[in-house]
């Protein structure tokens, strides 16, 4: 026995050069058996697997793509086998980093498997299979494997076109969604994610944070409503509490929901990486850093990686329909294909380091004009100059109400003062009806501690205006941003802010300028439409659901009103799916009734209710709780506007090029 353990010990594995063979891009959800050189297969024998020459007792496995050339493999009796540390390849109840193999292929079907998490091969250890001299196995087909746990998009049908001849994009536009929320905040916010190597049972696995009276769940009560007691957490399969439309902390939008939409007809997702430094402090657990900058770099990693994982599922680089796209010109490559274009946008409370402290900016044009050349570099197209927080480029436009109070808080924390604001007519950023013994119950409430000294604001009824405008550092990104082609996003921008940056636009002829999630105001809107920018509406419920919310065609019909609507020839819809804000709740007694089941989509494919796990989802009961339901709410929307119905389709469908369009105007 000790001479056997001083042999394991000594066991070194054999140097694996993947660089030298080609990488397997072809096993994704293949049921095989395995063989060595010798004509032995590998069998599961003993609590581990060994090696037998009779093809009958040959174990099965399954392939699943868990990224690019790697895979998690199950045995027939589901079981994930993973490289232990003792050096035996042993059965596993799930799946785990040691239980992810990097293949790669010898160039005459053969394949070597090592370690993604080790890099030890896989070979022969005392006879069993283990760390070892990486073995040249064949791959055979076979039957009778575990099935590889995932979800269906319940979309099937040939869809139209994503172009038509003249190379104009016909589909529908998410003009402001959060896909990579994931890692924003410090990363522990959230729970759950858009992707996972593993596959849904990691993706959308519950987290203990946010179990009954955990930091998460009492969090996610106070901003969203949810009951904090009654806080199951279960997660994948069965999903008893989440994801719902207001389950604001929890992923929205996993991509086999994003697939579903895009079989439904959406030919563009921006996605905006978002940031913000004070959010990320104030929750107790992180795993990365608060700075902004690095928030928004470890999303592009995150977002790229996703690239990957869809290209992994599909058969190989390249080969996915979530395609990034960085130009006009790739988007309307990428639709040419039939595939969806995934734009990149910033969302940051202190780009670049740009906060103000006191009216004092903490960066200079030099930092501006390095994170733009960064920026582009990572894909990003278009940014908020300004968000939630006064910062170094300008005034923020205001929340209302309890989450007003909040925001004004953090606003504190990062500026050093409050909100400052006068009556004014016309345009404005929202009422204030709090006054400071209501900010001073919130303040003890949360038991947070402001700076020594720090006053307590009361600010005028009715409408009123943010009293900081745009700053000369602002007037600089605009312009250098106006240079590059970037779209700017005003809809964050106090009313001062935005109109000093159509200024600009307007004295540049710059269509570059959009609202894409319904908070700007209509006579900004307008302008934006005059200049040839680009307008989506918040998608909450498509019309009165009884909760103080716009409603989507409410605003459409708003929009269309205005002395530009006529410009409107496409129209958006913004998410803001994972944005800390509600998805559509279900509508109670919508005019055209509920939604039926299948229903055809407007690009002509067929839509069924789609199925996570044991829990399915239905428009009429749910509403909205995850990304695929969107393919219903844009069909519903189009159904509840009634006789405008066909105009709003050719709006929605004509969306993703009236986008583009504008952003190759803006680029010259």
């Amino acid at each position: 026995m000790k001479a056997a353990l001083t042999a394991l010990l000594l066991v070194v594995p054999a140097p694996v050069q993947a660089a030298a063979w080609a990488a397997a891009y072809d096993l994704d959800d293949d049921c095989v058996t395995l063989a060595a050189p010798d004509g032995r297969h590998i069998t599961k024998n003993n609590g581990g697997y060994g090696f037998t020459a009779v093809a009958a007792a040959a174990e099965r496995f399954r392939f699943d793509a868990t990224g690019l050339g790697r895979y998690t493999i199950r045995d027939a009796a589901g079981a994930y086998p993973y490289q232990s540390a003792v050096g035996f390849v042993l059965p596993g109840r799930g799946y785990s980093a040691r239980a992810d193999w990097t293949t790669v292929t010898t160039g005459d079907g053969r394949y070597r498997l090592t370690s993604t998490e080790t890099g030890q091969g896989l070979g022969t250890l005392l006879g069993r299979l283990g760390a070892g001299t990486p073995a040249t196995l064949t791959a055979a087909p076979a039957t009778g494997c575990v099935p590889v746990e995932d979800i269906a998009t319940g979309v099937t049908g040939t869809a139209a076109r994503g172009v038509d001849a003249d190379g104009r994009l016909y589909g529908w536009i998410d003009g402001h969604a959060h896909v990579t929320a994931a890692d924003a905040f410090g990363g522990d916010l959230h729970c759950a994610d858009a992707w996972a190597a593993g596959g849904p049972a990691v993706a959308l696995r519950g987290c203990a944070s946010h179990a009954t009276l955990g930091i998460g769940a009492l969090l996610e009560a106070i901003i969203a409503g949810t009951d904090p007691i009654d806080s199951r957490e279960d997660g994948w399969p069965t999903f008893g509490d989440w994801p719902q439309h207001n389950s604001l902390l929890h992923e929205q939008s996993y991509f086999r929901g994003i697939e579903r939409a895009w079989r439904s007809g959406q030919r563009v997702l921006n996605t905006l990486l978002v940031a913000n430094r004070v959010i990320c402090e104030l929750y107790p657990t992180r795993d990365t850093s608060c700075d902004e900058t690095a928030q928004l770099r470890a999303q592009a990693d995150y977002l790229r990686s996703m690239q990957d994982y869809v290209d992994a599922q599909s058969g190989g680089p390249g080969r996915g329909w979530f395609r990034l796209a960085s130009t006009p010109e790739q988007v309307r490559a990428i639709a040419a294909e039939g595939k969806l274009a995934v734009t990149v946008g910033v969302e940051s409370s202190e780009l670049f380091g740009c906060r103000e402290i006191q009216d004092v900016p903490q960066c200079t044009t030099a930092d501006i004009d390095a994170g733009l050349d960064e920026l582009e570099a990572m894909g990003v197209s278009g940014l908020y100059p300004v968000h939630k927080f006064d910062n170094a480029f300008g005034g923020t436009r205001f929340d209302s109400g309890a989450t007003g109070v909040a925001v004004n808080i953090g606003n504190v924390l990062t500026t050093g003062h409050w909100w400052t604001a006068e009556s004014c007519t016309g345009p404005a950023d929202n009422t204030q009806p709090l006054v400071s013994d209501e900010l001073a119950e919130l303040l003890r409430l949360g038991e947070l501690e402001l700076p020594a000294g720090t006053i307590l604001p009361v600010y005028p009824s009715g409408p009123i205006c943010n009293t900081r405008g745009l700053t000369p550092l602002g007037e600089y990104l605009i312009a250098r941003m106006m240079e590059r082609g970037m779209i700017i996003h005003l809809d964050h921008l106090g009313v001062r802010t935005a109109s000093a940056v159509l200024d600009l636009a307007e004295a540049a002829g710059y269509p570059g300028v959009v609202s894409v999630h319904s908070w700007s105001d209509p006579a900004l809107v307008d302008r934006m439409l005059g200049l040839g920018g680009f307008v989506a509406g918040y998608a909450h419920a498509a019309t009165d659901a009884g909760d103080g919310e716009v409603p989507f065609l409410e605003e459409w019909r708003t929009n269309r009103a205005l002395p530009n609507g006529d410009a409107i020839s496409g129209y958006g819809m913004g998410s803001d799916v994972n944005g800390l804000g509600p998805l559509p709740p279900p509508q109670l007694s919508p005019p055209a009734g509920p939604q039926a089941y299948p229903f055809t989509a407007p690009n002509g494919t067929t839509v069924d209710r789609q199925v996570f796990g044991t829990r399915t989802f239905d428009l009429n009961t749910d509403g909205v709780p995850q990304y695929g339901l969107y393919a219903d709410w844009v069909t519903d929307a189009i159904r509840q506007a009634g006789p405008e119905g066909p105009l709003l389709e050719r709006h929605l469908m004509s969306g993703a090029e009236a986008y583009v369009s504008m952003w190759e105007d803006a680029r010259g």
